[in-house]
Parts: structure tokens; sequence; C-alpha cells
């Protein structure tokens, strides 16, 4: 064997270092763990959770506002007024008109206003109904 090897095969380290080293390896594993492994605090797991509850309820709300002013009997001339609007007036152009108004939700929805007046910004032409209202009566 070569000196080298039997140099290795001989070293015994002291209780010391292995503690020194399962610390140092724990400090590393942590670090790599939050950083790059996707690991996070339970109070981070909160705060994403309340960001994705608050954005998927915008969404809600904004996809029914579009419905309603889509299903308004002047929705053609009210989609042209807020279109004539700049882009800070159209969502109280969205809250005067009810549209985003939920039955059962007191308060306004952060942002829906906003999302509604995007997605009414970008249709090219109002959709059509195709198929006849049935109600309950």
């Amino acid at each position: 064997m070569a000196d080298h090897e039997r140099d290795w095969s001989s070293y015994r380290p002291s209780k010391t270092l292995w503690g020194w080293s399962l610390v140092g390896a724990s400090a590393l594993t942590m670090v790599l763990g939050f950083t790059w492994g996707g690991w996070t605090t339970s109070g981070r797991a909160g705060v994403m959770t309340d960001i994705a509850v608050r954005d998927a309820r915008a969404d809600l709300v904004a996809s029914v506002c579009v419905h309603n002013f889509v299903t308004a009997n002047d929705a053609a001339d009210n989609l042209k007024s807020l279109r004539a609007k700049s882009s800070w007036e159209r969502d109280d152009f969205i809250k005067e008109g009810g549209w985003a108004t939920i039955a059962g939700i007191d308060e306004t929805v952060a942002s829906a206003t906003d999302a509604c007046a995007d997605q009414l910004i970008k249709l090219k032409e109002l959709p059509q109904a195709t198929d006849p209202v049935v109600s309950d009566s």
C-alpha cells in the first residue's frame, strides 16, 4: 500500500471533530434546503396561502363581473364607455356600474375590478348568446 492510503485508513477523528462535522453538515443541509430545496417555514406558508386565496377570490369575482357586464342590456355602449376611460378610471366605472357586486359579499374584493376591466378591454367583440336563457319558472 502507498503511504497516503495507510495514513487514511489509520486515521481516527476525535469526538469533537465528529460533533463539529455533524453540526456543519446539518447547517449546510438546512441552508441548501431553504434556498434551493423548496423548504419553507410555517409563517411563509401561511402568507403564501393568504395570497393564493386572495388571488383566487379576485379571479372569481372578475369572471362574474365580466359575465354581468356582457349580459347587461347596454353592454356595447358600456364597453365603448369603458374603453374611453383612462386606466385608473376603469375600476371606478366597474364599481359604479355594479357589475362586480356579488350577493353575500359586502366588501369590495381587492383587485377584482381591475382584473374585470382588463378582461373586458381585451375583448375584441362582445360574445353573443346562442342558447336561450332557461329559468325555473
